[in-house]
């Protein structure tokens, strides 16, 4: 947890640096006079109050963003989705047969692996070939399908975020472009005639990209980390289905390793 809690702190911070870089952006190099540092000294709000309107949206995106990684530090965890203990017991009641055992287990857990060994079992059945092993592959597999649908919902939303805050930027440098060829067609060419326009522009790209490029990261390293773990929850399904169907006899030392 204590693991957890450095990396909940280091996105924050990560997070906090790249929007102190957009404010330190907008203030004026040292070698200015000071009535011109003065004119040109902005604070953070001041900044994204001159990209626009659109940066309300960027801020949104920012937000679900920071949302949607929390809970997939929460959700996408081997512990939480395929705890040890889940396992080692389903394994035990496995080895003696203890359906009932593995049923109550599976009712009360509200782990992941527990959600995918319950279909498996509704299926056993002694009276048939290998307890009917065929069948319950079919239902583990068709339950690990649905759990990693679901863990994918929340990714996905990462990606989203990541594919909208850039093209987000991209509108305002657009809108912010145009804004400043209108005044120019109208006969205003002074740089603080333009600067309105250019500042929309430049602003609304930094705060798309500063707010796209770590959702693309988070989205990769979750999306990964999701398939390494449904790797082994197949993997651990197939061994108390192996068990159950008495393909695969244990020693009780085996049994507790």
């Amino acid at each position: 947890m204590s693991s957890l809690r450095f990396r909940l702190i280091l996105i924050t911070g990560v997070w906090c640096a790249l929007a102190l870089s957009m404010g330190r952006a907008a203030e004026p190099a040292a070698t200015l006079s000071p009535a011109a540092t003065e004119v040109g000294r902005k604070s953070l709000l001041d900044v994204y109050l001159v990209g626009g309107s659109l940066m309300h949206f960027i801020l949104a995106c920012s937000i679900g963003t920071i949302a949607g990684v929390i809970y997939c530090f929460l959700s996408v965890n081997r512990r939480r989705m395929m705890p040890p203990a889940d396992h080692q017991n389903l394994v035990q009641y496995a080895r003696h047969q203890d359906v009932n055992g593995a049923w109550q287990l599976c009712e009360t857990s509200p782990s992941a692996y527990a959600r995918v060994i319950a279909p498996a079992l509704l299926k056993l059945n002694p009276q048939r070939d290998q307890a009917n092993k065929g069948a319950m592959e079919q239902a583990a597999g068709e339950a690990l399908d649905r759990e990693e649908s679901r863990q994918m919902l929340w990714i996905n939303y990462l990606n989203v975020f990541a594919t909208i805050a850039p093209m987000l930027g991209l509108l305002g440098t657009v809108t912010g472009m145009i804004a400043s060829f209108d005044t120019l067609a109208a006969g205003k060419s002074e740089p603080q005639d333009l600067a309105g326009g250019i500042g929309e522009a430049m602003i609304t790209t930094a705060g798309g990209l500063i707010v796209g490029i770590p959702a693309m990261f988070f989205y990769f390293f979750f999306k990964n980390r999701l398939v390494t773990i449904m790797s082994e929850m197949q993997k651990n399904t197939s061994f108390v289905v192996d068990i159950l169907s008495g393909e695969v006899a244990l020693a009780e030392d085996d049994a507790r390793a």
